[in-house]
């Protein structure tokens, strides 16, 4: 099985991301907010967005985002083919590992498509 990160699995472009937006479907938790969109590519997408207002230090705004796509990459072959767009609301440490991990496989695998907001 094929575990890499390549530039394909990425949201890079503008038009990408209020693609997204603009479908609405989200689903929100204490650390993290989801948002997804399916795509006609076969395969999972990916973008992150980490503010300066949840984390000023670039160090840990670079943690969280390193966490979050490591699991994307692990998981995406369970992962229908969806743009997913993960949205940090609060920072989170070494030591909530554990949990936000938790939390994210809850928002993306366990549950089926998007057709609620959770609080």
């Amino acid at each position: 099985m094929d575990y890499h990160f390549g530039k394909k699995y990425r949201l890079l472009k503008t038009d990408d991301f209020s693609s997204v937006f603009a479908l609405r479907c989200q689903k929100s938790r204490a650390w993290i907010q989801v948002f997804q969109a399916r795509n006609a590519l076969g395969f999972p997408r990916l973008g992150l967005i980490v503010a300066k207002k949840v984390a000023r230090r670039a160090n840990r705004r670079n943690y969280m985002k390193r966490v979050l796509r490591e699991w994307f990459r692990l998981h995406r072959h369970e992962l229908p083919p969806v743009d997913i767009i993960i949205r940090i609301r609060q920072p989170f440490r070494h030591t909530e590992y554990a949990g936000v991990v938790r939390t994210l496989q809850q928002l993306l695998v366990a549950t089926d498509g998007c057709k609620a907001t959770s609080q």
